[in-house]
């Protein structure tokens, strides 16, 4: 007797339309974490807390979805969702030092780096470094992941990296503040490890990398806050500083676990790609917070758009294929 078709179901639920839920949620964590981070004692205490509270999330997530077995869902989440002609790996010391990378540097010391230099930033350029993620994904995923762009991917990464510069009214007044590359660092790090999860997933479920990921990193957070600043600021906060890490960290927490869905059924280029898409949704919350006008980004927030839609076009059209990582 045949299990379900491994292959129907991922036709039935694209990688890139989880995709784009996991831009709505990271357009709206750049705006909130905006002023979250700046409710806090400092960025590492801000971040240590917003991590671990996510840890905790998915821990809860991943309990309920072994629970809920016989949820489509909850299935998904917790085993291996391998592309098309990819079989099993085995547990070997590169895959162990992948896990290690993800869980050391992807969700900690990235995680650091990225939020001190938000501190420093408004959201709008912070969402530029960080949608800059596909650029370097992309030059990683055709040598490590063999995933070959096509010509609607390249015309795809036109518009979008054409309308982030145009939102941010160029890019010579980024420069080179602490601010700017400590978030580009950050960005960098997390492309190596979008690569890194991608063929950790082809091993381990969502839900593993996932809590490997914010686990292993929520421990190195607050070991490095008790290190600098002590642990004192972490426990002492208020109930207003705790609601923010409430907020925040169920929101990171939706991220993750959109976002490793969509690698796991989608590839690191396209994911990536429509993650970009972030940007307009943090664009129109600014607009409607007055923090920024919106018609200066039109053009930009219509390219962005525009850029992904090809994306989600392509792929609908099998023009990307889900399964082609090699």
């Amino acid at each position: 007797m045949t299990g379900p078709d491994p292959t129907r179901e991922r036709r039935a639920v694209p990688g890139v339309a989880v995709a784009g839920l996991t831009a709505l949620v990271s357009g709206v964590a750049v705006f909130v974490n905006a002023f979250g981070v700046r409710a806090l004692p400092s960025p590492s205490v801000y971040t240590a807390a917003k991590n671990l509270t996510t840890a905790l999330v998915l821990g809860v997530l991943t309990v309920l979805s072994v629970a809920l077995s016989k949820s489509a869902v909850a299935r998904r989440w917790t085993r291996v969702q391998r592309p098309t002609g990819v079989g099993a790996r085995s547990v070997t010391a590169r895959t162990w030092a992948a896990l290690a990378f993800v869980g050391i540097v992807g969700g900690g010391v990235a995680f650091a780096l990225f939020f001190n230099g938000l501190a420093k930033l408004a959201a709008t350029p912070a969402a530029f470094l960080h949608d800059s993620l596909v650029v370097w994904v992309g030059l990683l995923a055709l040598p490590v992941l063999g995933e070959r762009p096509t010509s609607w991917n390249v015309a795809a990464i036109g518009l979008l990296v054409g309308g982030e510069v145009a939102i941010v009214g160029g890019i010579g007044h980024l420069g080179s503040s602490p601010g700017t590359l400590l978030v580009l660092g950050a960005t960098m790090l997390w492309a190596i490890e979008t690569v890194a999860i991608k063929r950790l997933l082809e091993t381990f479920s969502p839900a593993a990398v996932a809590l490997v990921r914010m686990g292993v990193g929520s421990v190195v957070l607050v070991g490095y806050v008790g290190a600098t600043v002590g642990l004192g600021p972490l426990v002492g906060l208020g109930a207003v500083q705790w609601g923010w890490v409430l907020l925040t960290g169920v929101l990171l927490a939706g991220y993750v676990a959109t976002w490793m869905t969509a690698l796991a059924r989608a590839r690191a280029l396209d994911v990536t790609s429509v993650l970009v898409f972030s940007v307009v949704v943090t664009g129109l919350l600014q607009a409607a917070a007055g923090t920024r006008a919106l018609a200066p980004q039109g053009l930009g927030l219509a390219l962005v758009a525009g850029g992904t839609v090809l994306v989600a076009w392509a792929a609908r059209r099998g023009r990307v294929s889900v399964g082609s990582l090699r």
